[in-house]
């Protein structure tokens, strides 16, 4: 599974604009397929409306997207946070109208999409940003929007690529997604045969998904306390807490008023919890 590091150092720096633009520039792109991932090619052949509203974030060279066009996707838009890349891209298709190619940050994406491609972003993210991921996902799709893509299914030693399990993910994406499929990957390429989940994952539109800065916790115990704490709260139907005590993710069937979760956590002085707008 070598081929997948994206560095030979400690990745324990910001996993910034900056850091995946270096490497872009030294090429030390390993999780660079060179072609669209097969589980993801059989998954967009399967896809009747050719017009329908596509994103791949951290798209990098965005095979995935080529083959959309290829296959006469007339909808798709692509984001990455590295000049390099998205300056490739632009030239690649410069005159094609059915592709938008966009230099940002896909946490301040605004727009609405039938389906987000998800192939190696989430998995180049800190963990401590996959409540975050949930909570953007989630407002990104339309009513029906669905995320479909790949996760790893086993931990790296270090990362990026940062992984995970399928219990885990059930856990974070729980409430706030209906899911439709996530099983282990059967046309992986070889050096990650059994070692992906395909996912498909329906956006639940019944629900209300909140992100929350949260202050105060210094460990997992305390963790564990206020997250049990909160839902126990009437309404709410997940609660997920970043690995870094920063943030909280909170699904509920409405709108849960700030001063009620305050409320909860209020048995010690020192928590505090404010909601995070778009």
């Amino acid at each position: 599974m070598e081929d997948i590091k994206c560095c030979v150092v400690s990745c324990d720096k910001p996993l910034d604009a900056a850091y995946w633009e270096a490497q872009y520039e030294a090429k030390t792109t390993g999780w660079d397929l060179g072609k669209v991932s097969p589980p993801i090619q059989t998954y967009v052949d399967t896809i009747i409306n050719k017009n329908c509203s596509i994103l791949i974030p951290g798209c990098g060279n965005s095979y995935e997207a080529e083959y959309l066009l290829e296959d006469g996707f007339t909808n798709s838009t692509v984001i990455d946070i590295a000049p390099t890349p998205v300056a490739v891209l632009k030239e690649k298709f410069k005159n094609n109208s059915n592709i938008q190619i966009i230099l940002g940050d896909f946490f301040e994406h605004q727009g609405k999409y039938d389906l987000i491609i998800e192939q190696t972003f989430f998995c180049a993210l800190p963990p401590t940003m996959r409540q975050k991921y949930v909570w953007k996902m989630h407002q990104l799709l339309a009513d029906e929007g669905i995320l479909a893509g790949l996760l790893f299914n086993r931990t790296f030693e270090s990362g990026p690529p940062f992984g995970g399990s399928k219990e885990e993910y059930e856990l974070l994406f729980k409430g706030a997604f209906d899911f439709l499929k996530m099983n282990v990957s059967e046309n992986s390429i070889a050096p990650r045969a059994n070692s992906e989940l395909f996912i498909e994952l329906k956006k639940n539109n019944q629900v209300i998904v909140n992100l929350y800065e949260f202050e105060g916790i210094t460990c997992s115990g305390c963790m564990e306390t206020i997250t049990k704490k909160l839902a126990e709260i009437d309404g709410i139907l997940n609660v997920s807490m970043s690995s870094n005590f920063a943030e909280v993710l909170i699904v509920s069937e409405n709108e849960i008023a700030i001063k009620i979760l305050q409320q909860v956590i209020s048995y010690d002085a020192k928590y505090k919890i404010k909601k995070i707008n778009t």
